[in-house]
């Protein structure tokens, strides 16, 4: 509902929506690909990504009511019931994101799936995946916090896959907000290019609403009491009669957002020289918003705007920015998609597990149409599987459909081995196809690449981080083993960045996690959704090794098996890689001559010897990384077998690298804490009794931040110890920085801790 006034020559538009108009998904058709648009809400944790999820949700008529978040303990908790995007118990308990949940619902004739993702970095897999299969990105930030450390790390994820971003500057209504500190910590944080749309109209409690620096607009929210819901805000245009010092500051911030756009845009700039260059002011809404959007989506720059979701300010003109600067999924550009012309080709990129329907696996569909009833070629698998429905995902809550198409986002049931990663497309015929359609292109263009189907046609699948946490889980009595073990594989498929092992020594079942808090939400979920009260070691660190000289050794092994003969002899040389770039992996070369002798069966074998002696270290038994190996010699008698082969070579490894001495890499964590100036000098002697380093300290507003490393090993309940010390009134992210040396000293102790001697 739109009403219009005039008065004194300024026009009035008073923008409403009527509260009843509540949509159902059900409604929602196939819209063109034009309007769709896949984007995620990324930002540090707490910065009000949920929020505005929520609020982004009630204005295009999702929901009914406004979730309901207070804050108790400088902790943000969401009252059970009220988000749809934190639906799971865990979630509402801690006032967290744990799982990315998406959302579908329309904004002004565009289809808009929205992913609201974790801000916790034990919970990064999930960014991860999220940006994997998005088009665009919203960045959330404080505005009196600016760039976070999470922030960061998140913006290097949207960087990697090339992903598009608009800044959203939040919590203009704190005290400390400030858009030119944002401004600048972009700028140097981010290395981006911030292009400021909108300028806010007074800040902290007096923030009231803002100026649209493209239509040259002023958007005011009259909030006559807390219950207003902002759905109603007056537009008006800027005017000589208007706050003096408002209308200066608006046209000053045009002034320079036209430039930077000229700067940024060739297209812009010649039409800003040939027909405006008299009168910046006489440029059309309409040219400047198209040349926005050209360099949004070549990356050249990302759009800036304000508001508070908390407050209800400013979301609607969010939602305006999606549709028109973020692109659409025809607008970016997947080389390997084109091969498929309209054959289906889709990504699984999340499998969550529901009781009654068994996995639901999130895809995301690039091309062609997705069916249910239907069989699909899982590529990294090579098998079929029969697709029984097709669902909407409207956060924990699924509405059955009866197709869809390329550009969205679809929730599968049936697909019982598919995992995270995997391509799907309709059959072994359509894969065929486009192998000869890409063979044929790279051949044109003199670059065929060898390997086969699977390397051609498999999209990308989600980079994994390796684990830093591990623990031993126990059931409360055997019988439960096997519920254990089925619990454990159904969240092994949810989440991959989740490890389960098996002890050799001990027989006991080992969690690899990410931090404490996913350890801890994981053993939670598996009381809560299984019912099995499991019983957790004590947190451990996942500590590597590596070696400290270079050796060359020779080992024989001769076995008679029956009544046939193995005899292999294996000569290897192992030294420790120098450049630091390369300390997180090993390499395996050759010898020249050895090399043009092996068969490749021969080489598998031997390169299977070696990487199975890395998974194991010689001092801890830790995996080993930072060695490189060369065979210099492989002597075999006839009749002796690969496994044989494996197993000398595999033998003489273990023997190199105990002659090599033994040298353990602990992880060496980068950490940020914001504090109170009178809390900083126990802050710091605090860190100096972890062993950590401090490599800046810097001053936000009334806060001090403090940038340091420090051992995982000494960081071990340290949440608990800084709310100690500071009364509450810290905040800290930790996330994995490098793997060092220990010194002697400590390296002595942890060997004498794990024997039982300390």
């Amino acid at each position: 509902m739109i009403s219009q006034c005039f008065c004194n020559t300024h026009l009035y538009v008073l923008i409403s929506y009527p509260i009843d108009d509540v949509k159902s998904p059900r409604a929602v058709v196939n819209p063109d690909i034009s309007k769709i648009r896949n984007i995620g809400i990324m930002a540090h944790i707490d910065a009000g990504k949920t929020t505005t999820t929520e609020r982004m949700l009630y204005y295009s008529g999702y929901t009914r009511a406004l979730g309901v978040i207070h804050f108790q303990f400088h902790v943000l908790y969401v009252d059970d019931g009220d988000t749809v995007t934190d639906f799971m118990v865990q979630e509402r308990e801690r006032g967290i994101t744990i799982q990315s949940a998406a959302v579908t619902f329309d904004w002004k004739k565009h289809r808009i799936n929205l992913i609201d993702t974790p801000g916790h970095v034990d919970f990064t897999l999930e960014v991860e995946r999220a940006l994997r299969v998005l088009d665009g990105a919203v960045a959330v930030f404080d505005a009196s916090a600016g760039v976070e450390a999470q922030t960061l790390t998140v913006w290097r994820q949207a960087e990697k896959h090339h992903v598009p971003c608009i800044c959203f500057l939040n919590k203009m209504d704190k005290p400390g907000a400030s858009l030119h500190f944002s401004i600048e910590s972009i700028k140097k944080k981010l290395k981006a290019n911030p292009v400021l749309l909108q300028i806010p109209i007074g800040s902290g409690k007096s923030f009231t609403g803002l100026v649209d620096l493209i239509t040259n607009q002023q958007m005011t929210w009259r909030v006559k009491s807390r219950a207003e819901d902002g759905r109603v805000f007056e537009t008006k245009f800027l005017s000589q009669s208007d706050d003096p010092e408002l209308l200066q500051d608006a046209m000053e911030a045009r002034a320079a957002l036209i430039e930077q756009v000229a700067d940024l845009d060739d297209e812009f700039a010649e039409l800003l020289l040939g027909d405006y260059g008299e009168n910046f002011d006489a440029v059309p809404p309409a040219k400047l918003q198209e040349a926005v959007r050209r360099v949004t989506l070549a990356r050249k720059g990302v759009p800036v705007l304000c508001g508070s979701s908390l407050r209800n300010k400013g979301v609607q003109p969010l939602l305006d920015a999606i549709t028109a600067y973020l692109p659409a999924p025809n607008e970016r550009h997947h080389d390997l998609v084109r091969w498929y012309q309209d054959d289906l080709c889709a990504l699984a990129f999340k499998v969550v597990h529901d009781k009654q329907r068994g996995p639901l696996v999130f895809v995301r569909i690039y091309s062609g149409t997705m069916k249910p009833q239907s069989a699909v070629l899982n590529i990294n698998r090579n098998n079929t599987e029969r697709m029984s429905r097709l669902l909407l995902p409207f956060a924990d809550q699924h509405v059955e459909i009866p197709s869809l198409t390329a550009g969205n986002i679809a929730l599968c049931v049936g697909l019982k081995q598919t995992v995270t990663g995997d391509t799907i497309v309709s059959s072994k015929a359509s894969a065929a196809a486009a192998v000869r359609r890409a063979q044929k292109e790279t051949e044109g263009e003199g670059e065929r690449k060898r390997g086969g189907e699977q390397a051609s046609l498999v999209l990308a699948g989600v980079e994994v981080p390796e684990p830093v946490f591990f623990c031993s889980i126990e059931p409360p009595t055997m019988a439960k083993q096997a519920d254990l073990e089925n619990a454990l594989t159904c969240l092994q498929r949810e989440d991959p960045s989740l490890k389960v092992r098996v002890d050799s020594d001990s027989g006991q079942t080992i969690l690899c996690g990410m931090g404490e808090l996913h350890i801890e939400i994981l053993h939670d979920r598996i009381r809560r959704e299984y019912g099995i009260e499991t019983h957790l070691g004590p947190l451990q660190v996942a500590y590597r090794e590596t070696i400290l000289q270079s050796v060359a050794t020779t080992d024989t092994l001769d076995r008679t098996v029956g009544e046939r003969r193995h005899m292999v002899t294996v000569s290897v040389a192992v030294c420790p890689i120098m450049d630091s770039s390369l300390l997180t992996s090993c390499e395996i070369t050759y010898d020249e001559e050895v090399e043009e002798q092996l068969s490749p069966d021969v080489r598998e074998a031997v390169e299977n010897g070696v990487n199975s002696s890395y998974l194991q270290g010689p001092l801890l038994g830790y995996p080993v990384q930072g060695v490189s190996t060369m065979i210099q010699s492989v002597s075999m008698e006839p009749g002796t077998s690969l496994a044989m082969l494996s197993a000398c070579v595999s033998r003489c490894m273990l023997k190199a690298l105990r002659q090599a001495g033994g040298q353990v890499l602990e992880p060496v964590m980068s950490l940020e804490v914001t504090v109170g100036e009178e809390h900083l000098s126990s802050v710091l002697g605090d860190l100096a009794q972890r062993r950590g380093a401090i490599r800046d300290i810097q001053s936000r507003h009334d806060n001090k931040v403090l940038l340091a490393t420090a051992p995982l090993a000494e960081m071990m309940g340290y949440s608990t110890a800084l709310r100690t010390l500071t009364s509450g009134n810290a905040t800290f992210s930790l996330q994995l920085d490098i793997y060092e040396a220990m010194n002697p000293q400590h390296q002595n102790a942890l060997l004498n801790k794990m024997a039982g001697l300390a």
